[in-house]
Formats: structure tokens, sequence, C-alpha cells
């Protein structure tokens, strides 16, 4: 199994968790934001939590404040905000840092990952996507201005899918 499954987390709720919560489901990782022009995307999100929970995927939701501080808010606020504006019902994480020498260990692996036109490396900006397949590889990555219903997203998530 993958050693994104062992990397230390911390739920919106600073409860402690990891991916090997999510062993065998298809995930979709995205660090979001709540005041940035890309925060309508949760909008999409949630509809592919919607459309897929049932068969094996979730969105997985990591708040990150370090592109213009465009995610200031406290948990209860993100929780909040995601709930009452976009009817947010998959899980959020603590806010953490995507690039830089804060990096979470989660992002340090992922960011290994190359996109469809073959670069690796730093986060661009919020919302950027990271598909994990049920065995916790990176089975694709989608920069921040391909909307959560793109149809190369959404083929990229049935593809993994039972």
């Amino acid at each position: 199994m993958s050693a994104l499954y062992d990397i230390p987390l911390r739920t919106l709720d600073d409860a402690p968790a990891t991916l090997g919560d999510y062993k065998g489901t298809v995930l979709l990782l995205v660090n979001v934001a709540s005041r940035c022009g890309l925060t309508p995307q949760y909008a999409g999100l949630q509809r592919l939590q919607e459309r897929y929970a049932g068969r094996g995927f979730t969105v997985l939701g990591f708040p990150c404040n370090q592109f213009m501080g465009q995610e200031p808010g406290s948990a209860e606020e993100i929780r909040t905000f995601c709930s009452t504006t976009y009817g947010v019902d998959f899980p959020l994480f603590a806010k953490i840092e995507v690039n830089g020498a804060g990096r979470h260990p989660l992002y340090a692996e992922l960011t290994r990952a190359a996109d469809a036109e073959g670069a690796a490396g730093d986060v661009q900006w919020n919302f950027e996507k990271f598909l994990v397949s049920p065995r916790g590889e990176v089975a694709g990555r989608f920069r921040p201005g391909t909307e959560p219903e793109a149809p190369e997203l959404r083929a990229a998530i049935e593809a993994l899918l039972p």
C-alpha cells in the first residue's frame, strides 16, 4: 500500500486522521480557499461528491492560506462558509501549507506527480486537484483552472471506479 496512507493529518475538528481511513476509495484531494476567484469550484466538487460517493469516491478538502491570504478563517468559519454557501458535506481537513519550507508532508508527496503536460512541483494556486487511486497512488493531477466537472477529470475519476 501507498506511503500516502500513513502520513499524519488533522481533520478540521483537529482530530487525528490519515488517508488510510479512505483505503480502497478513489480520492480527489484539493487545496481549497473561501475567498478566491475559484471558490465557486466548491459547487462542482460537491456535485462530484454526490454523483460518485456511492461508487467509492470522495473529495477531501485541504484549506490553505498561502495564496494571497485567501483562506484566513478559523476552522469553524471555514466549516460554516462551506456548508451554508455550497452545501459541502465532503471531509475537510485542518489548514495546511502546500508549498515552501512549511509544505505539509502530504503535499511533499503529491507534488512529485506531474500534470497532463508533464510538469510536477509546486501547487500553482487554490483548487489544484490530485486524483488518488484506491491503492493510494497519484493517478492524475489537474491544475486550478480545471473545473471539477471538466470532462477530462470526470473521465479520470470514472476510470478508477468499479
